[in-house]
């Protein structure tokens, strides 16, 4: 399967990429197709699961479950190694994938699957050190004489639901962290990438995943729905939009829940900042994947005396930019996720200049392509400020007061990320103190991500932490062995009885 669908991007031919179902491939729903969004042609087709696989996937997970928990934690790391070395190998053929599928440019993709080893090799590292606890039960009079000891075992059935805008690496993220904590996997990817989704796992599977140990269901949020009623599930990592993660929680129930939901994110330019450096990094972060990320650059706060300078700076960085075919190698920009999505970026720029903003550059858009757009002095409550618009759009405002500025930020419903240009150390610690988010970049804009340092947010952004160690720990439950009358601790509580 894995060089069927490799062929299928190099050849730029349709990618068919079956459900994977208790140990096979291939699926009997109603077919779903993908439209590239910058070729505007097929080019990868799926089918969408019935209730009768859905259930069948279940069934084989409940009963999978317990042989995949039964494997060695040093075996699952091993696979964990074998996919990240595979990923390397195979990592200009997986951006080809990503670029026909999403119109992400091919260096952003190489990017992404170097990200996907980086993460497979960080569960695997993770996968060797689960353990457990010696509990100081003999420090409390009522525990003299006994002995208690925890370890983290599998939650059982976990189930993962991927997002188009990074499918490979936050694949790799929850499907990687779900098997290094011994858990089986049900897998609900994302219409827009089957291909890419269907690429990983087959990859996975190449490294010596076993059968039991995932599966791969295709299909929109009534598939989601669907898997997140279901009994079999214990744990549910979700990655999407505020809304949607709020309706997964509802139909999900008492169930555990990693919820990495939106952002409008804002990064601070103070009046003592490398004007030119900052500029440079908004608009390499603001515009990579057509700004198609929930950290992505969308709201830049500059200190009014140098507002004018970084406008200026940023749209020059801007023009360097190259739009086009995010099959070539040098394209920055390529095309968002569809039509509509672009059509919101014109949109969204407009109803801000009628607002009293200037359009410096952008605006525009050709097909799903949208120009990369920078909107100056939008007010307070316009959709470019005040909602997430997920695009190739920055928006760029003045502030004269620091804490005034940092009080503006956390008006946002989202917490993820944000970003701080300066070199005062006393405003660092306040804004880390202050902000309502759950990580602050400084020297850097809010689209900074090392995969093995805890990452999400608060507020609509979600909770729990996206990171292979903090997974591992929503993935597994704490299981403890008391032992009465058997210590191996001093039990001794009054010597001058014992003399």
């Amino acid at each position: 399967m894995l060089d069927s669908l490799l062929k299928a991007g190099a050849d730029l031919a349709v990618a068919e990429a079956p459900p994977y179902v208790a140990g096979e491939w291939g699926g009997a729903g109603p077919e779903l197709t993908r439209t590239g969004p910058y070729l505007r042609r097929l080019v990868s087709r799926t089918t969408t699961a019935t209730g009768e696989e859905a259930a069948r996937a279940l069934h084989y997970a409940r009963s999978g479950a317990r042989t995949v928990a039964g494997l060695a934690p040093a075996f699952r790391a091993d696979v964990l190694d074998r996919a990240s070395g595979a990923a390397l190998v195979h990592r200009e053929e997986l951006a080809r994938l990503l670029a026909v599928e999403l119109g992400k440019p091919v260096k952003d993709g190489l990017g992404e699957i170097d990200r996907v080893a980086d993460t497979f090799a960080v569960c695997a590292a993770e996968a060797r050190r689960i353990g457990g606890e010696t509990l100081p039960v003999a420090g409390w009079e009522r525990g003299v004489g006994n002995s208690a000891f925890t370890y983290r075992a599998p939650a059982g059935t976990a189930l993962a639901i991927t997002p188009f805008n990074a499918p490979a690496n936050l694949l790799a993220h929850k499907l990687g962290a779900s098997f290094a904590a011994g858990n089986t996997t049900l897998v609900k990817g994302p219409p827009q990438a089957p291909a890419t989704t269907a690429a990983v796992v087959a990859l996975l599977l190449a490294a010596g995943m076993p059968a039991q140990a995932v599966q791969l269901l295709h299909g929109g949020g009534e598939v989601g729905a669907l898997l997140c009623a279901a009994d079999e599930v214990a744990v549910i990592s979700f990655t999407g939009s505020a809304a949607t993660g709020r309706e997964v929680a509802r139909v999900a129930g008492a169930k555990r829940l990693v919820l990495e939901l939106g952002g409008n994110a804002a990064t601070i330019v103070c009046e003592d900042a490398d004007i030119g450096q900052a500029a440079r990094s908004c608009s390499r972060t603001g515009y990579s994947n057509s700004g198609q990320s929930c950290i992505s650059v969308q709201r830049v706060y500059v200190h009014a005396s140098r507002y004018e300078a970084f406008l200026d700076a940023f749209a020059a960085a801007v023009d360097d930019l190259r739009v086009g075919d995010p099959l070539d190698p040098g394209t920055d920009v390529g095309s968002m996720v569809d039509e509509a999505a672009a059509e919101r970026v014109v949109r969204w720029s407009a109803e801000a200049a009628e607002a009293g903003a200037r359009v410096v550059r952008g605006g525009t858009r050709d097909g799903a392509t949208a120009a990369p757009t920078i909107v100056a002095g939008p007010p307070p409550d316009s959709a470019v400020v005040a909602r997430e618009v997920f695009g190739a759009l920055v928006a760029v405002l003045p502030y004269d007061d620091f804490d005034t500025v940092l009080a503006t930020c956390n008006e946002s419903r989202y917490g993820l990320q944000a970003g701080l240009f300066t070199h005062d150390i006393r405003r660092i610690m306040t804004a880390w103190r202050v902000l309502d988010t759950g990580g602050l970049i400084v020297g850097g804009t809010s689209n900074y991500r090392l995969d093995h340092v805890p990452f999400g947010g608060v507020k609509d952004s979600g909770f729990g932490r996206e990171t292979p160690r903090s997974m591992i720990e929503d993935y597994t439950v704490v299981k403890t062995l008391l032992l009465r009358g058997l210590s191996i601790w001093g039990d001794v509580t009054d010597p001058g009885a014992s003399a």
